[in-house]
């Protein structure tokens, strides 16, 4: 089988992470991707992630201020279908280069700009370093979030538990107040999930317009793709069961160190079985958990945090008396959400990664047999291959450059005279059987982007979209809440399926067959129907257990990482983690790319994808050895400062300030605009090599420099002298959603939510210049609609009348929810509005 994207011809100008990560996953499809290099080559073109961001990719040096190079490049992007460039805005445009030079004469290319603040608003000439617009934007503040919680803090709410004195060493994060610098490049991962979904996006709409387009992205919209669960601030936080402990920086996570050193995530921890199974000498994996309403079981609300103070050094001490491999295998018995924190060179040497094909091994001409991360998503009707090993530097110059000679004879592209479309997605009916946060947050994409998205609740899933974190993965959907154990309800969903183009979901596939909702079952009544399921954990032994961002997380080697655990530090569930977001990315994707194949054929099929193939391509800078060994590479130390001395958080007197110097030219200026022309010149830092070697020297003499001012003082003075830095702003998100440039462009939402007032959100991750996305709604109540959707599937009044009082939940802002008498499940007491607020 072909990859879903043969056929496909990509211009790849860009450097970094965002940009060339996206190229190779539309490689890994089956794209011809063609990397443009200046002379010299990418300066990029020595770090690790190399290895695997450039494979599958051919690479050709292009001196675009040449003139038969500029003539050959023009000549191939005249017949590609994909252009991906991150200069600064307005390099291209004087390099002749811009989408609105390039789409007169090639009006089917999809052009995708990837900057660090998107274009013209007052940020757009700030250096573009992951680690700097993580500063500017106030992400590292993020990291381990606020002693008052993510929605106090939005609303300006003070810690409502501040007397309440929690040891820094029962918390995540390096023992001492500030910023975090993680080793994940968070910005530059959201960046790239939201080009990878817009490009996929843009194609699906030339089948249908015939017509390319402009599609953009930022670092800085990926930085608010990753904070999109802290950075909501609602008017009315107070109501029931909204705001919770989870994003908080006082709350323990989870995390305990085991009787051999290593450490395991519980999440969320459950008291009973960590303490039952650790009572005596052995681990007991079957313990008794059946009790009613267990006293032990921590809840969502703030309060919450009294009672994990109680349990943290008890359980602390319970999970001491064994190795974490023994409460992994205990784990799994009993359904527990436990994995160890690995490294990402053990991840990479998993066989069970190796077996799925999510880690994969490839022979690099230079560094022999190594593994990085395989493929993120399949499709049944496509193979998805991991291509070629990254190419040297040129090495198909001649070949591109003779396929140039070819394509200026070529007739020009013409645009197709297709019909217009509104959003890539229009007249599109999706079904989201979602869970949590990783299913539904790919089909909350899906509805920005112009789908109609109809979400299939329990009646029991008011208590889990009461909360924040549901809020961030639900909106601009319509919800019908149905008990699937009666037959009158499975009709309903099965009248809904014939009319739908797209089912996703993320529950334990097991449960689908038994429900008879799985793909064979449903492609019987709905033959072209896409089909999506996404897990917690690859396919095989795993694959049943239950899973979620934490768990994926310590899998893949991201909690070690951005902890710093080689250097001494401890694991970090960062609250920017794009475990469950990635994995609702990655969803989204297939989707789109299984719909762009189905316009052209009429053919439906099945996607998968888990949370476990997000996490490793979050950790895809990393590759090892088949036996698990690793290679020379930065990371991030036990205090969470930096990478090296150049690549670092500085506590000055007042505040924080980040450094990037990433070329000579940035040491030099720094050395004279701080003063210090001597370490121009002092041998131990002589060179980039020598500077990483003798970082902890450097860090000595800066630190004591940095506090003799402010941050803001210091960063005027290096800035000036042109020094990449930024302060690290705790402030940025505070006045997120009052910008007026953000909201002018829909990076930002707001709306009127029923119960929690006025709701600012995280908006639109992409801007696509024919079809633009467009956030549809607020997050959705449960039964919202049921009534709405019935009376289009044909029930008559009476008919729906009926249905909500036993098998369908509905609700309405005058009335609220009302119970209803199901003889298949258990009665629960649903609130009414008035309950509610």
């Amino acid at each position: 089988m072909a990859g879903v994207l043969e056929g496909v011809r990509v211009l790849d100008l860009s450097w970094g992470v965002a940009g060339p990560m996206a190229t190779m996953l539309m490689a890994d499809q089956g794209a011809q991707v063609t990397k443009i290099e200046p002379p010299g080559g990418d300066p990029f073109r020595g770090e690790l992630g190399y290895k695997v961001w450039q494979r599958g990719k051919r690479s050709a040096v292009l001196d675009l201020k040449n003139e038969a190079d500029r003539a050959s490049f023009l000549a191939l992007a005249g017949q590609a279908d994909v252009l991906v460039e991150s200069f600064s805005p307005g390099v291209t445009r004087r390099l002749g280069i811009d989408y609105a030079r390039l789409s007169k004469a090639n009006p089917r290319l999809v052009y995708c700009s990837i900057t660090a603040y998107g274009r013209d608003n007052k940020h757009s000439d700030r250096p573009g370093y992951d680690a700097l617009v993580a500063a500017r934007a106030g992400l590292q503040w993020e990291q381990r979030g606020w002693p008052e919680g993510a929605i106090n803090h939005m609303a300006g709410v003070s810690d409502p538990f501040a007397d309440i004195e929690i040891p820094y060493e029962w918390l995540q994060g390096a023992p001492r107040p500030g910023p975090l610098y993680p080793n994940s490049y968070w910005p530059s991962l959201g960046a790239f999930f939201a080009a990878s979904t817009a490009i996929s996006a843009a194609l699906r709409a030339r089948e249908i317009t015939g017509r390319g387009q402009w599609v953009e992205t930022s670092l800085l919209q990926g930085a608010m793709a990753c904070a999109s669960g802290v950075w909501q601030r609602a008017e009315k936080i107070d109501v029931p069961m909204f705001n919770s402990w989870i994003l908080g920086s006082r709350s323990p996570k989870g995390h305990f160190e085991c009787a051999d050193g290593r450490w395991i995530h519980n999440w969320v921890p459950n008291p009973r079985f960590l303490l039952t199974a650790s009572a005596g000498d052995q681990l007991n994996s079957s313990p008794d958990l059946k009790a009613q309403n267990d006293p032990d079981r921590f809840g969502t609300g703030p309060e919450e945090l009294l009672v994990m103070t109680h349990y943290q050094p008890l359980l602390a001490e319970a999970v001491r008396k064994f190795p974490a491999r023994e409460w992994v295998d205990a784990a799994a018995v009993a359904g527990m959400t436990i994995q160890d924190v690995r490294t990402p060179e053990e991840a990479l040497a998993d066989p069970l990664f190796m077996k799925d094909g999510c880690v994969t091994e490839i022979n690099d001409p230079e560094l022999g047999a190594i593994r990085q991360v395989g493929v993120a998503y399949r499709m049944s009707r496509h193979a998805s291959v991991v291509g070629k090993p990254a190419a040297r530097m040129g090495e198909h110059t001649a070949q591109v450059k003779s396929e140039a000679a070819a394509a200026a004879k070529a007739p020009a592209q013409a645009a197709g005279s297709g019909r217009k479309l509104n959003a890539p997605l229009e007249g599109i009916t999706v079904l989201d059987l979602g869970l949590a946060i990783a299913g539904p947050y790919g089909t909350q994409l899906l509805s920005d982007l112009g789908a109609n998205v109809i979400k299939v609740n329990a009646l029991y899933d008011t208590y889990w979209h009461s909360n924040h974190i549901a809020y961030m993965a639900n909106r601009g959907k319509r919800s019908i809440a149905l008990d699937l154990k009666d037959p009158r309800a499975m009709k309903v969903l099965l009248a809904l399926v014939r009319k739908a183009d797209v089912v996703q979901h993320n529950m334990r596939y097991d449960a689908a067959e038994r429900l008879k909702i799985d793909y064979e079952s449903l492609k019987a009544i709905n033959p072209n129907l896409i089909y999506c399921h996404t897990r917690g954990f690859e396919t095989g032994p795993r694959a049943g257990l239950p899973g979620n961002d934490q768990t994926g997380a310590c899998l893949a080697g991201v909690q070690y990482e951005d902890g710093g655990m080689s250097a001494g530090g401890k694991p970090l569930w960062s609250f920017t983690s794009m475990g469950d977001t990635g994995n609702g990315f990655l969803s989204a994707i297939s989707i789109i790319q299984a719909l762009y194949h189905r316009d052209r054929t009429g053919e439906g099929q099945f996607c998968d994808t888990s949370i476990v193939n997000a996490q490793l391509l979050n950790t895809s800078y990393v590759v090892a050895r088949p036996d698990g060994t690793g290679f020379e590479r930065p990371r991030t130390d036990g205090m969470q400062m930096g990478r090296s001395a150049t690549s670092r958080l500085y506590e000055t007197r007042d505040g924080w300030l980040c450094l990037e110097l990433a070329r000579e030219q940035d040491w030099r200026g720094f050395c004279a605009a701080m003063g210090l022309e001597a370490l121009a010149t002092d041998p131990r830092f002589a060179d980039k090599a020598a500077r990483t070697t003798n970082s902890v020297a450097l860090v000595a003499v800066l630190e004591p420099k940095f506090k003799e001012r402010a941050a803001a003082e210091w960063f005027a003075k290096l800035d000036k002298a042109g020094v990449p830095c930024e302060v690290s702003d705790p402030k940025f998100s505070l006045g997120l959603h009052d910008d007026a440039e953000f909201k002018q462009r829909g990076w930002v939402a707001s709306y009127e939510h029923p119960f929690v007032g006025k709701l600012n959100q995280i908006g639109l991750l992409f801007d696509l210049s024919d079809t633009p996305g467009k956030v549809q709604g607020p997050p959705l109540v449960v039964g919202q609609h049921s009534r709405e959707i019935l009376a289009e599937l044909g029930y008559t009044p009476e008919q729906i009348q009926e249905l909500c009082k036993e098998c369908v939940l509905s609700w309405s802002p005058t009335e609220g929810h009302r119970k209803v008498r199901s003889p298949w499940q258990p009665q629960a007491v649903v609130p009414a509005a008035a309950e509610r607020s």
